[in-house]
C-alpha cells in the first residue's frame, strides 16, 4: 500500500511540475493559438478564468466565462480567422503572456493574451484584440 501511495504521489508531483514548466516555456499558448486560428470560441472558453477582461477593438468588457465566450463567438462570426501566429511570448510564473497576429475577416489584428496559473490550472485573465 505504501508503495502504491508513493507512486501516486510521484506521478502527481511530476504532473504539477510539467504544468508549471509548460507555462515557463510558453507551451500553454500552443492550444490557445490553435483555437484562435480555428475561430473556436467554445474550446477557447475552456481556458477562460471565471471572470476575465475581453477588449475587442477598444470595447472593454469585464465579464464571466460564458459572456466572454459569447463575445469571442460574435467576433469570430464577424471576422472568420484565416491564420493566427504567436510572435512573442514571455513568462514569469505564475503569469505569462503572448501576443500574436490574427488574419481574420480581411483584417489584420494584434491579439494579446494574459494567462495565470491558479492551483495548477492555466486560466486566461485577459484578451485584447486590436486592428492593425
Amino acid at each position: 500500500m505504501k508503495k502504491y501511495l508513493l507512486i501516486t504521489m510521484l506521478l502527481l508531483a511530476s504532473a504539477f511540475k510539467f504544468n508549471a514548466s509548460a507555462v515557463e516555456d510558453g507551451d500553454v499558448f500552443i492550444p490557445i493559438a490553435k483555437y484562435f486560428e480555428a475561430g473556436d470560441s467554445d474550446k477557447l472558453s475552456v481556458w477562460f478564468a471565471d471572470n476575465l477582461q475581453v477588449d475587442v477593438q477598444g470595447t472593454v468588457n469585464n465579464c464571466t466565462r460564458n459572456q466572454a465566450r459569447l463575445i469571442m463567438r460574435n467576433f469570430f462570426t464577424n471576422n472568420t480567422p484565416k491564420s493566427f501566429k504567436v510572435v512573442h511570448k514571455s513568462a514569469r510564473p505564475p503569469m505569462s503572456y503572448a501576443s500574436g497576429d490574427l488574419d481574420a475577416g480581411g483584417h489584420q489584428y494584434r491579439v494579446t493574451i494574459f494567462v495565470k496559473t491558479v492551483n495548477g490550472r492555466n486560466e486566461i485573465l485577459q484578451i485584447k484584440i486590436e486592428q492593425q
